[in-house]
Formats: structure tokens, C-alpha cells, sequence
């Protein structure tokens, strides 16, 4: 079901694509549910991050694909049946100078792996994506 992914990105500043005025926002990425046009949005790159934080969480499920396509000015998201199951790699996507990971590396540690195995065992509590 793409309704709560859609309404959560309702309440981070997605416009619906009926009320979407192509004059006023030229600029904007549209935004695809599952192949279905469900939307446009001004700071994609800032939705993009919102979307993958939630995933990374478990709020959504793994097998969620996210695509953005900058060229295109499009945000793609599938979550229909029968998604192709494959690793999953965070790469760095920007430099962090907290960390001192810069951009384009492969961010998989020890340390993380065993706060994911740990975050994984835990029983999540159900947020509400609002």
C-alpha cells in the first residue's frame, strides 16, 4: 500500500499532481509511485533524504526501491510485489567532516552492522510517518 508513503510526503511539502500548476514550478521534480505520477516537489534532494532515513530505520520496508534521476527531475519509488531482493550498500553522499568519510565511499562498519543487528532484534515502535 503506497497511501501512508504518499501522505508522508504530503506533509513534507509534496504537491499532489492535480493541484500542480506546470507555469508556476517549472523546475519541480515529479515524483512517481509504483510508475504512477502521484506528485511534485521543490527541494527534492531534501525529500530524497527524508525517504532514505525512514527506510534506513525500518520504517519503510528494505525492499523499497528509491531512485532519483536528476537529469530527468524525477524521484521514483517501488514498493509493488515482487521486488528483486539484492545487497543493499550505503555509499557516502556527501563529505562528513564529523565522521571524516568523504563522499563516494562505502559506509559499512563493524559498528554499524552490529547497531543495525542490534536495532533489528529490538521490537520497533510503529511511528506515525506525519
Amino acid at each position: 500500500p503506497s497511501e501512508p508513503l504518499i501522505e508522508f510526503m504530503i506533509n513534507r511539502g509534496m504537491e499532489v499532481v492535480e493541484e500542480y500548476e506546470p507555469l508556476r514550478y517549472p523546475h519541480a521534480t515529479k515524483i512517481f509511485v509504483n510508475g504512477v505520477w502521484v506528485g511534485v516537489h521543490q527541494d527534492p534532494k531534501h525529500l530524497v533524504n527524508q525517504v532514505l532515513d525512514t527506510r534506513r530505520k525500518s520504517y519503510l520496508q528494505f525492499e523499497v526501491s528509491l531512485i532519483r534521476e536528476i537529469r530527468d527531475q524525477e524521484f521514483k519509488i517501488f514498493s509493488d510485489a515482487g521486488r528483486v531482493m539484492r545487497p543493499v550498500f550505503t555509499v557516502q553522499q556527501e563529505d562528513d567532516p564529523d565522521t571524516g568519510i568523504e563522499k563516494g565511499h562505502l559506509v559499512l562498519t563493524k559498528d554499524l552492522v552490529n547497531r543495525q543487528a542490534k536495532e533489528q532484534s529490538e521490537p520497533s515502535e510503529n511511528p506515525s510517518m506525519k
